[in-house]
């Protein structure tokens, strides 16, 4: 099974926004940092926004940031929200299924149980767990971090 590059950005997004705890970023420098798309990386926080994942602030000096702690986070959760359609095989969508063996297949359910199992190990992970090497994730992506955390905005729990 692979995410769609949507669900990818995604977990990208939030990661960036973990790592800066708080302190306002843009798309211009999430999407440099990872040498992404603008562009798809607009829509993808977009949404994030709608979810109220994060948080959006609009006109100079915006950006945006997380609206919940990282242990509120969930990846599976996220990645249900974000990729909207876990058909991974034209016989889970029953109204456009063309499938002549599907009443009596038994690759049905070994799939089904196999996604299940894919969400289930998401389900046990929160956006807090993918930032244990916040000082290495910040390196690479060049965000320079303080330990002054009074700086910063609280985060909604």
């Amino acid at each position: 099974m692979q995410l769609t590059q949507f669900s990818d950005y995604a977990l990208r997004t939030l990661i960036y926004l973990g790592v800066r705890e708080g302190d306002l970023a843009t798309i211009e420098e999430i999407a440099a940092s990872y040498g992404i798309s603008e562009s798809h990386l607009t829509k993808v926080v977009h949404k994030l926004g709608r979810l109220g994942i994060i948080d959006t602030v609009r006109g100079r000096g915006g950006g945006m940031r997380l609206n919940r702690r990282p242990a509120d986070i969930n990846i599976g959760a996220t990645v249900r929200q974000m990729e909207g359609n876990l058909t991974i095989v034209e016989c889970f969508d029953i109204e456009h299924n063309t499938c002549p063996i599907a009443p009596v297949c038994g690759l049905t359910s070994v799939l089904a149980e196999a996604l299940e199992a894919f969400m289930a190990v998401l389900d046990r992970y929160t956006l807090a767990d993918m930032m244990k090497e916040r000082r290495n994730l910040a390196g690479l992506l060049s965000i320079s971090i303080e330990d002054d955390a009074r700086r910063r905005p609280a985060i909604r729990s």
